[in-house]
């Protein structure tokens, strides 16, 4: 750790790399690893407890008076009234991890009066270590990160992630997958929505989106992608987004571009732009109904067809 550091931002990185180990460790054998689950597709394993754990115990150890908000335990640590609160997500990319699958991270994240001041996003796999403090730039291993320069969305890598639990709109984010998808040069799911911020403020990624964001999610990445140059928001491109379960990012250029495609799906679109996706979703409907009644009406044709007599045959 640096002595240049900020000294809470070297206490978070201490906390994520105290994780780290927890994580490595486990996944050497992650077949005997606990799992449970919160809900439908949604997994938590005794790493991310104990992970958890480990960085809380070591926030609280040096700042005793600091709140808590973590993904697995809540507020149940640390002050309640405090000014000072860590947001923690112990092991984002659970469902990665738990399948052997080395796309996920560590994410801690302080926030002051409401304001994100200092981010650790640790990579225990890579051995990446992602740092930004306000004001003073975004960091990958000590070294500088700008997000990319690119200008044009059809040059631009865009990161995104698919929805997962009952009740999520799965047709909604086809359609706006369907809007992006071939405007880019690619659409990635890596499954870790802080790792996926990082890489936008690292430039690996001109982009990223995803609705059904909780603030343990992208706290961290969010602050390393203003560092780096890049910006943050919901989808009509309102700066006031932690808590409003919608997420995009991207260097300026792009953003605003993607601004432009999904704004009408964010919840805080106009009631006109909400009528105009809720009847091209019921249009792209009614088209896969018909096309599915088109198929079956052929497969029952055709069966029909095997099961007819041969009668007199001609030889």
């Amino acid at each position: 750790m640096s002595s240049n550091l900020h000294p809470m931002l070297n206490v978070a990185i201490k906390a994520a790399r105290a994780a780290g180990a927890l994580i490595n460790r486990a996944a050497l054998d992650v077949e005997s690893v606990r799992i449970s689950q919160k809900q439908v597709n949604d997994f938590v394993t005794e790493v991310d407890q104990a992970s958890e754990n480990a960085i809380i115990e070591t926030l609280l150890t040096a700042y005793p008076g600091h709140g808590i908000l973590a993904e697995e335990s809540g507020r149940a640590h640390g002050a309640k009234d405090s000014e000072f609160v860590w947001i923690i997500d112990p092991l984002d990319g659970t469902t990665n991890f738990i399948h052997g699958f080395p796309v996920y991270c560590v994410s801690i994240a302080l926030a002051v009066r409401g304001k994100v001041e200092q981010a650790v996003i640790y990579d225990p796999s890579r051995n990446d270590l992602f740092t930004a403090t306000k004001g003073r730039g975004a960091y990958l291993n000590e070294r500088r990160i700008r997000v990319s320069k690119r200008t044009q969305l059809h040059e631009s890598l865009i990161s995104t992630g698919f929805p997962f639990r009952p009740g999520d709109n799965f047709k909604n984010y086809l359609a706006m997958m369907a809007d992006i998808m071939p405007r880019t040069a690619g659409l990635r799911r890596p499954g870790a929505a802080a790792l996926d911020l990082a890489y936008v403020a690292a430039g690996f990624c001109d982009g990223f989106f995803e609705t059904g964001l909780s603030p343990w999610d992208i706290a961290a990445g969010a602050l390393l992608v203003t560092e780096a140059g890049g910006l943050v928001g919901n989808f009509t491109g309102e700066a006031d987004f932690l808590e409003q379960k919608e997420c995009l990012a991207g260097n300026p250029r792009i953003y605003g571009q993607l601004v432009t495609l999904l704004g009408k799906y964010s919840k805080f679109a106009t009631a006109g732009e909400k009528a105009a996706v809720r009847q091209a979703t019921a249009d792209d409907s009614a088209a896969e109904a018909s096309t599915e009644t088109d198929v079956g009406q052929q497969a029952a044709e055709a069966e029909a067809a095997t099961d007819k007599p041969l009668g007199d045959a001609p030889f």
